[in-house]
């Protein structure tokens, strides 16, 4: 065919780059378009290998070649993947690659032949957005996080950095410090904001459950699995599955989860049949659990893979700043789902907001304002509105700090709160940040008596 004899002519016109490499990742051509985006000319990296373009978005296993140099040869081909490479200046150039093994007639790999799509200018435009969204608090702050605090802009912009990458998020605070947006947050910023955003509470499930959610499983694999179903990993393909509490999970479940980090394939319960899946990990905990894998309480190896990149939510108490902010949005908030009409909040009211040391972090204001407004029918919350632990209601004794997650600390401290509350149930929830219920079964759990604190 005639136009095969022009096959450079043509890859030299396209406007994406476009380099050919040989089984070992020896680069044998690159167009002028490639030329351009990576500083390289085609004359001095001719023979050099690929690594020197240093692509987050590579496998490279380092021995032999073929499939036992690159993942690509294994796997035959590379869909449109964002990642990142370095210039021959050291800058870092936002790309999209695609890459297609190239074979002769018998099947044997003489190379690959890979196409790089520069999106250096629509990160820059992604990133102006989002330092819009930041500065004018648009789209009800950046994706639902509310701040201008130091703390929060650093933490903003870690969001803004870790989103372009693929890379495990660890996101550790106190309960109520906002994990679950910050791992939405991270899912929206990136490249997957489009593709599914699936949470799983690792806490809320016992150990078979857990591998059925997360996992699927096969018609007949157990008792009651009537019909197959897939699991949360599966429905996450192409996006981002955020894992909280992620410190509860046992040990056998930990095994599977470090699988789907090495290997990126699940196993279905009742099944041994590999599904490869394509999901970004994100997790959260409030456990310390650098000192879980120490006591043995958390497999090392996880750890690391799930860490990193790790982001520390700020409690409420390092953010004081921030509370007029989140005080305005809550009231707005309220007005909306209520019909009432408040304008705002007294200065006494938000002095008494501002002194409070926030053991529940923002689950505790957004719950404080709630309380607020079934008090206040129009014009302005006053102090008197609010509840009172916060408003300083001296017949309730001083708040303690978030219940320990160990025993006899934990039962000890649950007491505590139940005592400064007089015995009431539902305002030690309110202090500790958790439900009604939950207090109530840790007080069976515990075998905690009326008697002890009434």
């Amino acid at each position: 065919m005639e136009l095969a004899n022009h096959w450079k002519t043509i890859v030299n016109t396209l406007e994406d780059g476009l380099l050919i490499v040989d089984p070992e990742g020896n680069i044998l051509f690159m167009n002028p378009a490639a030329e351009r985006l990576t500083g390289y000319s085609a004359f001095e990296i001719s023979g050099d290998t690929c690594r020197v373009l240093n692509c987050t978005g590579c496998e490279i296993f380092g021995a032999g070649h073929g499939s036992k140099f690159c993942s690509l040869y294994a796997k035959g081909h590379v869909k449109a993947k964002r990642c990142q490479i370095t210039g021959k200046d050291g800058r870092v150039i936002h790309i999209v690659k695609k890459s297609t093994v190239l074979k002769d007639a018998q099947g044997n790999v003489l190379g690959a032949i890979e196409t790089l799509t520069d999106m250096s200018e629509i990160v820059r435009q992604q990133r102006e957005i989002a330092s819009l969204r930041k500065t004018f608090h648009l789209d009800n702050g950046y994706f639902g996080i509310l701040g201008e605090s130091p703390a929060m802009l650093r933490l903003l912009e870690l969001i803004d950095n870790v989103a372009l990458t693929d890379s495990p998020v660890m996101i550790q605070g106190r309960s109520g410090s906002g994990k679950e947006l910050v791992a939405r947050a991270v899912h929206l910023a990136s490249g997957r904001r489009d593709k599914p955003f699936i949470k799983v509470n690792c806490a809320a499930l016992n150990e078979n459950l857990l591998e059925s959610e997360l996992f699927g499983h096969v018609k007949g694999a157990y008792t009651g699995a009537n019909r197959e179903r897939i699991g949360r990993f599966e429905a996450a393909h192409g996006g981002s599955i955020f894992l909280d509490e992620i410190g509860d999970i046992p040990a056998s479940i930990q095994v599977k989860l470090l699988r789907v980090l090495e290997e990126k394939e699940i196993d279905r319960v009742g099944d041994h049949r590999p599904i490869s899946v394509d999901t970004r990990i994100i997790t959260a905990t409030n456990k310390d659990l650098e000192s879980l894998t120490t006591s043995g309480g958390f497999r090392e190896d996880l750890f690391f893979r799930i860490n990193v990149f790790p982001l520390q939510c700020p409690s409420l108490v390092e953010r004081p700043e921030d509370i007029p902010l989140l005080v305005q949005s809550f009231i707005h908030q309220n007005n909306v789902k209520s019909g009432k009409k408040i304008t705002g909040i007294s200065p006494q009211a938000m002095e008494r907001l501002t002194a409070y040391p926030w053991p529940g972090n923002v689950r505790e204001l957004r719950n404080a304002i709630e309380y607020a407004f079934v008090l206040c029918n129009e014009g302005i919350i006053e102090a008197t509105h609010l509840p009172p632990r916060v408003a300083g209601n001296p017949e309730c004794g001083p708040v303690p700090d978030e219940i320990p997650t160990d025993p006899p600390d934990e039962r000890n401290r649950l007491l505590e709160v139940l005592k400064a509350c007089r015995g009431n149930r539902s305002e030690a929830a309110r202090r500790l940040g958790v439900s009604r219920v939950t207090v109530w079964k840790r007080m069976k759990k515990y075998r905690i008596e009326p008697a002890e604190f009434s």
